[in-house]
């Protein structure tokens, strides 16, 4: 005589959080922020970096990225601040 497999049924469990345990008791993970549009070209600008002799990291593109992306931010800022549509290169001049 032939057996049956028994079908397994597994609950969803909606909802649930991700939790991590740290030193003095549980937390929820941090949710990641969605990731910039890359502005960059990542091949040339890899090239550039290792063009001073050093080795470039994985994630040092998406950390001058985000710098670019806070450039431009703040050069907006000033434009409007100054009455402007138009952002001209001083508009990127830090202090």
């Amino acid at each position: 005589m032939a057996r049956k497999k028994k079908k397994v049924v597994r609950k969803k469990t909606a909802g649930k959080k991700t939790t991590t345990r740290t030193g003095a008791g549980r937390r929820t993970a941090a949710k990641k922020a969605a990731p910039a549009e890359m502005l960059l070209v990542g091949t040339k600008t890899k090239e550039a970096l290792k063009s001073y002799g050093y080795n470039v990291a994985s994630d040092a593109i998406d950390g001058l990225n985000a710098l670019v992306h806070r450039y431009i931010g703040q050069a907006a800022k000033r434009a409007e601040a100054n009455g402007r549509k138009t952002i001209r290169p001083h508009d990127f001049i830090t202090e």
